[in-house]
């Protein structure tokens, strides 16, 4: 059987460490993994920590500069995913998708793909029951995007509430039903 290839988007949370937990696990079961960062999730964790788990070098901000990168890079990404997963969805990353913002990597590969898509949210509860990220969530769901979480837990804020990612495990999980494993 052909491994299956699955694109983990990295974006701006504190929750950016779960998706190593979920890289790992659907390494585990012999899932190709590459990972697509935000610009903005750099800040909170170094791409080096997801080559090392995923095994694959990192798609960063840089290289949707780099014109031999662009032409053909986020096309490339989105022919070879058969799932892309965004661990964890900001309600910025969220925005962008619903609205066809196509500004980074992630983005274009999200816009030029035809596999199917999870987002795992994380964020503060205000941020979450905004009815912008609400309408933004319930349009994705619409068109066919697939949703895990978030579950209420501790936020950053340090209160508990609903918008705490998914457990890495559920959501390791969800991406293998996506997969057909």
């Amino acid at each position: 059987m052909k491994s299956k290839n699955v694109i983990v988007g990295v974006t701006a949370s504190v929750a950016c460490y779960k998706a190593l937990d979920v890289i790992s696990g659907l390494r585990k079961l012999g899932v190709q993994v590459t990972v697509v960062m935000t610009k903005e999730s750099e800040e909170f964790i170094k791409p080096v920590l997801f080559q090392a788990v995923s095994g694959n070098r990192v798609v960063t901000h840089d290289m949707f500069k780099l014109p031999e990168e662009w032409d053909s890079g986020h096309i490339s990404l989105a022919e070879q995913a058969d799932c892309i997963a965004i661990i964890p969805a900001t309600a910025n990353i969220i925005g962008k998708i619903a609205n066809g913002i196509c500004d980074d990597m992630l983005t274009c590969a999200v816009c030029a793909t035809k596999a199917r898509i999870l987002l795992a949210p994380a964020m503060n509860e205000a941020m979450y029951n905004n009815k912008i990220v609400q309408d933004n969530i319930a349009r994705l769901k619409k068109l066919g995007f697939n949703f895990t979480g978030p579950v209420k837990g501790g936020l950053t804020c340090g209160k508990q509430g609903m918008g705490h990612i998914q457990d890495p495990q559920i959501i390791i999980k969800k991406v293998s039903s996506l997969l057909g494993l």
